[in-house]
């Protein structure tokens, strides 16, 4: 007798993935920090704060401190725009470098990358344009395509940002936004001076749209003198900036701010409930205790002995390291030096032979918006002490000469 199979049911394809996604890039830093974690690897590809200059002490006691006192408070749902006392501190911070800020103009974010992404969400509609340096920071790239943003990139250089192109990018298409990193930029170290900010902000008011400056290196300078933030020159609501307590306390934490003035702030609030209701309590009172304690300071001045030696240390290496011709940052701070080979390199192309030899960068290739510069690459200093970096930059040669 034969027996009947039961019909199997039909079924339709699941629905795709948001288009939005589907055409965002995946960060070629986090996927490469994968390949670099094996033992042997160094890596000048991460930007990776040094653990081993971490104030774990302080931290400690600091987390232990809040538990302890008001553990309950610590450990249940708190604001969206954050703890008061660590909002103060992030005021006084400001205000100390030449920002006059009150509290209530700062938003605690889960890191200074969820303050992007927020304001990418509050100030920019599908097709909206975008205007970024070039090469620019790749997870802010990330943040405005996923937003729908239409990026242009603006001529920048040793220089700063071309202004004449600014202003002639902004007469022609209307941009929403102009995002950059001033300070020690990322990825390639440099830093605008006070004259490059001052026609930045001019060609801002002069043509109606926001500056998002992001501002997480400020304070690792090593030498030179500060410079005033963009938003300290101009009206409030010009210019909106970011910061994080990634690169100066712990990264780990995700603690950063976004600062900004009533005309924004409603809108970045509603956008942070969206996302995450608010960022960890525990983590903002044990960080609002830790700056109260005075720690902090001290603890960004060993930082900032330490990461000069090792930056010092890489520039130091990469004379001989580099194939003849190739020029290189300089930067007064930060994390990052920035390499352009000759004509004719190609270091995406070159990064399994370094991988071979132990050693890792990042091309420069997925800074740039558009029209990539397959010759660049990032060097991170700071994650390794002078003589690993030396031996980097050894093994670096070896890659260049085969």
């Amino acid at each position: 007798m034969t027996t009947l199979q039961p019909t199997p049911p039909t079924t339709t394809a699941l629905p795709a993935l948001a288009a939005r996604v589907r055409a965002a890039r995946s960060s070629v830093i986090r996927d490469l920090l994968a390949l670099t974690e094996r033992p042997g690897v160094i890596s000048f590809a991460g930007g990776l704060p040094a653990p081993e200059l971490f104030d774990l002490d302080g931290a400690r006691a600091s987390f232990a401190a809040v538990l302890a006192d008001d553990g309950p408070r610590a450990l249940q749902y708190s604001p969206t725009e954050g703890d008061r006392a660590l909002r103060a501190a992030v005021a006084a911070r400001c205000t100390e470098r030449g920002l006059p800020t009150d509290g209530a103009d700062v938003i605690i974010t889960t890191g200074s990358q969820q303050g992007l992404n927020l304001l990418a969400t509050a100030l920019v509609d599908p097709g909206d344009v975008v205007l970024v340096e070039s090469p620019s920071y790749l997870a802010a790239l990330q943040c405005f395509a996923l937003a729908g943003a239409r990026l242009v990139p603006v001529p920048s250089g040793e220089d700063g940002i071309d202004v004449d192109a600014l202003a002639d990018l902004a007469a022609r298409l209307a941009p929403k936004l102009l995002y950059t990193v001033p300070t020690f930029q990322n990825p390639t170290g440099r830093t605008l001076d006070l004259a490059n900010r001052r026609a930045v902000v001019a060609v801002a008011e002069q043509h109606g749209f926001r500056v998002l400056e992001d501002d997480p290196y400020a304070e690792l300078r090593y030498s030179g003198e500060p410079v005033l933030p963009l938003a300290a020159l101009t009206e409030p609501g010009r210019v909106v900036s970011t910061g994080s307590f990634s690169k100066i306390l712990a990264p780990g934490l995700r603690l950063g701010w976004v600062r900004t003035d009533p005309s924004l702030r409603a809108g970045v609030v509603v956008a942070k409930q969206a996302a995450d209701l608010h960022t960890s309590t525990v983590d903002q009172a044990a960080a609002a205790h830790y700056l109260a304690s005075g720690r902090l300071d001290a603890a960004v001045a060993r930082t900032r002995a330490e990461y000069r030696r090792r930056r010092d240390a890489l520039l130091a290496g990469l004379p001989a390291a580099l194939p003849a011709g190739s020029r290189w940052t300089s930067p007064d701070g930060g994390m990052f030096v920035w390499a352009t080979l000759p004509a004719g390199w190609d270091t995406t192309a070159l990064l399994p032979r370094a991988l071979e030899h132990d050693v890792a960068y990042v091309p420069g290739a997925p800074f740039f918006p558009t029209d990539p510069e397959p010759a660049t690459l990032r060097l991170s200093f700071t994650t390794y002490g002078p003589d690993a970096i030396a031996e980097g930059t050894r093994r670096l040669a070896a890659v260049f000469a085969s």
